[in-house]
């Protein structure tokens, strides 16, 4: 691990269109890091830049939905697919995912956003692609984030995060949990900033990332509970019985709803009284209605 030291770790990447990856490149140089973006910038799918990268660590915002990004008879036995379906040239989000597994080294974690369509999808093989990744115990935390996050679309995403490595680790302080997945859904999360602009504040990601890492046995970050409506700790077996749909809203349930010691014969009364108020109140803004209806020669 490089302990936060950047002369100590290797940035590699790689990107399509010509401005963006001066940017990045410009971006990273600004932060004193050294990177390999590949010679030039390029299709992943078909000029991937790093044929043999293997990474300790992947993040990736790759593009929703993306159609027609290989013919039907292109890359059909591309070796990123080894073991798996052949993606759909329909959608490409599971071959960005499957790319990704692909460059993970034994112990690697990717982590990445895509739509949230990719969580249950069964088109054209993408079911069975996901049911393998969940059976190879790739999936380590599923979280559903809500609509509005982006000023290109207003689609709800979710965040993937898969690892190679299930298995205690010491060091890093993560605890065993082969064949577990955590789901969070935290689609209630995060404020309005205009009209059609959501945001997570540094408080809302906080949440987020320590309720993960708390399940993942890093002790800095408490006890990790289930919590209904929010979290849930799954088992291979519980995927399997949602036949490996990956929505997190599947496996949290309904939040939990506080008990106000209220009976409940007073709370049916107080709200038979305000329903029978407001038909009464209905009833007479109808009588007002069909008057002004005779007034203007509009009556029964």
């Amino acid at each position: 691990s490089h302990h936060g030291n950047t002369k100590d770790i290797s940035v590699y990447g790689q990107e399509f269109t010509s401005a963006t990856y001066k940017l990045a490149k410009m971006n990273l140089a600004v932060r004193g890091l050294s990177a390999n973006l590949g010679e030039v910038h390029a299709d992943t799918f078909f000029k991937d830049q790093h044929p043999d990268l293997k990474a300790d660590y992947i993040m990736a915002n790759p593009p929703f939905n993306m159609k027609e990004w290989r013919a039907a008879d292109e890359l059909v036995h591309d070796s990123r697919w080894n073991g798996y379906e052949t993606p759909p040239t329909g959608n490409a989000n599971y071959a960005w995912i499957l790319h990704m597994v692909s460059k993970l080294s034994k112990h690697g974690v990717a982590g990445f956003v895509l739509a949230n369509g990719s969580m249950s999808t069964n088109t054209t093989g993408e079911g069975t692609i996901r049911k393998k990744l969940v059976e190879n115990d790739l999936v380590d935390c599923m979280i559903a984030l809500p609509g509005q996050l982006f000023y290109t679309t207003q689609i709800p995403v979710c965040l993937w995060f898969l690892t190679k490595n299930k298995k205690a680790d010491s060091e890093r302080g993560y605890r065993k949990r082969e064949g577990e997945t955590l789901f969070i859904d935290a689609r209630k999360i995060g404020s309005m900033i205009s009209r059609t602009q959501k945001e997570l504040d540094s408080d809302d990601i906080t949440a987020i990332a320590k309720t993960y890492h708390a399940w993942r046995g890093e002790s800095k970050d408490g006890v990790y509970e289930d919590k209904a409506g929010y979290c849930k700790s799954a088992t291979l077996a519980d995927m399997r019985k949602h036949d490996y749909v990956l929505t997190p809203g599947r496996y949290v349930g309904a939040a939990d709803i506080e008990d106000d010691g209220i009976p409940f014969e007073t709370k049916m009364n107080e709200m038979s009284q305000a329903l029978y108020g407001q038909m009464e109140e209905s009833a007479k803004l109808d009588e007002v209605i069909r008057k002004n209806l005779n007034l203007l020669g509009f009556g029964e």
